[in-house]
């Protein structure tokens, strides 16, 4: 086995688009507990936007390289072996990795590792792991989500949101609504993943929107990646005893003018931050076995559906950063690596 690998880099470590480029770096060799996975496919997320321009807190075990999702075949397995799942050399997996994933092969724990259904090709399986866990965590583990709760996606169209309207709707959600900026994201999140109701930003006042569709109690969930310029209207929107919780900051981090935080208090709201990323190994492990035990069934029978926008060869990476940031897709980006 060669001792170099192709990956992509980013010129001076960090930059626009245009620094990103095709390189010859050393091959990972796997630890005791990991197994080397040769790569067919990786997914894209808003974080590795991020990441490429300096912005976003890499953990100090990850590689330089970006990418934290992928799928592939087991090249190779550190001294531990294939671990309590039993993996071994060939088998086809896809997997979540706190980096690494723009490249020709990734060493990963195998307790990060799932077996790739026959029923899903190799660009959906690249396209599980980071949003659908996510998603993951944040209805069931932060917020506390049960059968009959309301539930609000903002950034309808984004793959975490796809992930969790499905997930929501699996799960007997008394009502499922969801906000965007276009009204074509709107229809998709009605007519094809099942919600509610979805209001265009832009265009509707929407926390009133939910209000009136909720008989004025408001949502019991509202997950939002938006932050700051949603903050006084997600304030308007959650119920009585009710969750927020903040996965991003896609509106920025500022809170502007006057906002009156009393329906913190007088509706006794829970308002909390959560990432997976940073996360430790073992937390992400149980995701992964939560995953595996609840949603992995139901992409075999058809019932979640993984939405892919574009598949790309990886020698167009530039190309897919570029569809990502423009904000307009539905679905994953996914990068094939020959």
């Amino acid at each position: 086995m060669p001792s170099t690998m192709r990956a992509v880099d980013i010129e001076n470590g960090k930059g626009p688009i245009s620094a990103l480029h095709l390189t010859t770096i050393a091959r990972p060799t796997p630890s005791a507990s990991q197994a080397l996975v040769k790569i067919k496919a990786f997914g894209l997320n808003r974080m590795d936007l991020l990441q490429r321009e300096g912005h976003y807190p890499v953990p100090p075990q990850a590689p330089s390289t970006l990418g934290v999702e992928f799928s592939g075949v087991i090249e190779a397995l550190g001294t531990s072996g294939g671990g309590p799942e039993n993996f071994t050399i060939g088998d086809s997996v896809f997997g979540l990795a706190y980096g690494g994933a723009y490249a020709e092969y990734i060493a990963v724990s195998t307790h990060m590792l799932v077996r790739k259904p026959s029923e899903l090709s190799w660009e959906e399986c690249a396209g599980i792991p980071e949003t659908w866990i996510t998603a993951t965590q944040a209805l069931y583990l932060v917020s506390g989500f049960a059968q009959g709760k309301s539930v609000l996606w903002h950034a309808a169209a984004s793959s975490v949101s796809i992930s969790g309207i499905q997930l929501a709707k699996g799960d007997g959600a008394g009502a499922i609504f969801a906000t965007a900026r276009q009204d074509e994201k709107c229809e998709f999140a009605v007519k094809e993943l099942g919600a509610t109701a979805a209001f265009n930003t832009t265009t509707t006042d929407w926390a009133e929107e939910v209000l009136k569709a909720t008989d004025g109690k408001g949502v019991d969930i509202i997950i939002d990646f938006i932050g700051g310029t949603y903050f006084k209207d997600n304030l308007r929107a959650i119920a009585r005893d009710g969750v927020v919780v903040v996965l991003g900051f896609m509106g920025g981090t500022i809170v502007k003018g006057d906002v009156d935080i009393s329906p913190i208090l007088m509706k006794r709201v829970t308002y909390v931050g959560s990432t997976l990323r940073s996360r430790d190994e073992e937390y992400q492990r149980k995701l992964r076995d939560q995953l595996v035990e609840h949603a992995l069934p139901k992409f075999k029978d058809g019932t979640f559906k993984v939405y892919v926008e574009k598949v790309l060869p990886w020698e167009k990476v530039q190309d897919a950063h570029r569809l990502l940031e423009e904000n307009k897709t539905k679905g994953k980006v996914i990068c094939t690596v020959a």
